[in-house]
Formats: structure tokens, C-alpha cells, sequence
């Protein structure tokens, strides 16, 4: 796998390995004894995907990736805390990656668990609650501006502003995550995974990702 040096080259990487899964031609790159060789030693990813824990979005396959070229963190909702931005600061300042990609999707039981406890006022128990907590901040804003209720807002629209917040968040609480983007050295890119088609979307971006089309 060739090392992509711009954050545009990094995407433009990622949305060919979408492509490939989308069209079942996958080439399922560096993933054979070889590749274990040369990753002994030291990894070079080019990308660090930051997605939600959900068993049906994992970021090497979705995305047609191997061993060594992606560096993952995933929590449930892809919500944010230190040791996640800690693992992310760590993908860009220590590994030299180019590229930070916020993966969301539709279907996601975090933000819904977020919209109920909104709408109801009932938490979900244990440790669990922690994760609603961190997506209200994100969807508070628009369900207020309806006067607190979800009934002309759609789940869609919900969801893609958890996305685009989390972008917003990691660029403006990370020093170092902004430094880079100022440098030009990284880009912070939010995407929407369809379930159903497998189609990564791009809805959001901070920083020089060359001429990316925007899906919605």
C-alpha cells in the first residue's frame, strides 16, 4: 500500500476501497504474509477512523482496507471522551496519519436511546447511560429549537448532526488535532454509513480534502 501524504489523497483512498466494497469487488489489500512482515516492525496507517462500536460498520472492511492501514477507535455512538481523543492525537502526532474520519450510521441505537431520553426523560441503567449523555449535547440543540419534541425533526437529520458535532468537537478540543488541520498536515472529515447500500457519505470536513464531493 503506497503512503498517501495529503489528507485528500487520503480520502480519495478510502472512498475507492467504499467503492470497491459497494460494487462487491473488493481486492482485500495487505493482508497476506508479506504485508505481516513488513508490519513487525513499525505501522505506517494513513487514516484514523474514528466509528461507532456497531458489529455491521467495521472501518478495514467497509472501507476494503488491511492490516497496517487504518488506525480504529470505536465506542458505541462514536461518542467522545479524553482516552478518544488521546488514541486520536496519538494516530496523527506519533503514526503521521493524514486523515481523521468521524464514522457515523443510520440505525444507530445510541442516538435513538439519546432521542427517547430526550422525548421521555427515562435513562437507560448501568453505564450505558454514559453514552446517551454524551450524544444529547449533540441533538439537544435542534430538538430544542422544536420546541423539544422529534415530531418534525427526522431521525436523519438527528443523526447526521452527531456526526457533524463530533467533528466539530474533536477539532475544537484537540490542540494538536488542530494544529494539524491549520498545517495542512490532517483533515477531519465527517461520513454517514448506509446500512442497506454500504455507501460511506461524506457530510462534513475541516480542512483540504482537495475536491470531494459533499453526499448531502
Amino acid at each position: 500500500m503506497p503512503h498517501h501524504d495529503t489528507p485528500a489523497a487520503a480520502w480519495a483512498e478510502l472512498r475507492a476501497g467504499n467503492t470497491r466494497f459497494i460494487e462487491d469487488k473488493m481486492e482485500h489489500p495487505s493482508q497476506g504474509f508479506d504485508r505481516r512482515e513488513q508490519l513487525k516492525v513499525a505501522q505506517h496507517p494513513f487514516a484514523v477512523v474514528f466509528g461507532c462500536s456497531d458489529s455491521r460498520v467495521a472501518a478495514e472492511i467497509i472501507f476494503d482496507q488491511g492490516l497496517g492501514d487504518v488506525f480504529v477507535v470505536r465506542t458505541a455512538g462514536h461518542v467522545v471522551d479524553t482516552t478518544v481523543i488521546g488514541s486520536i492525537e496519538y494516530g496523527v502526532d506519533i503514526l503521521d496519519t493524514r486523515l481523521v474520519v468521524v464514522l457515523g450510521h443510520d440505525s444507530c441505537g445510541a442516538v435513538a436511546a439519546a432521542m427517547h431520553a430526550l422525548a421521555t426523560g427515562e435513562q437507560p441503567s448501568g453505564f450505558v447511560r454514559a453514552v446517551v449523555d454524551r450524544v444529547i449535547p449533540s441533538i439537544v440543540g435542534i430538538t430544542a429549537a422544536n420546541g423539544g419534541g422529534f415530531e418534525t425533526v427526522s431521525a436523519d437529520v438527528l443523526r447526521r448532526e452527531h456526526v457533524r458535532h463530533t467533528v466539530s468537537m474533536l477539532h475544537s478540543y484537540s490542540a494538536g488535532l488542530a494544529k494539524a488541520v491549520a498545517e495542512g498536515r490532517c483533515a477531519i472529515v465527517g461520513v454517514e454509513y448506509d446500512l442497506a447500500d454500504g455507501h460511506a457519505r461524506l457530510i462534513e470536513a475541516i480542512g483540504d480534502i482537495g475536491d470531494a464531493e459533499f453526499d448531502v
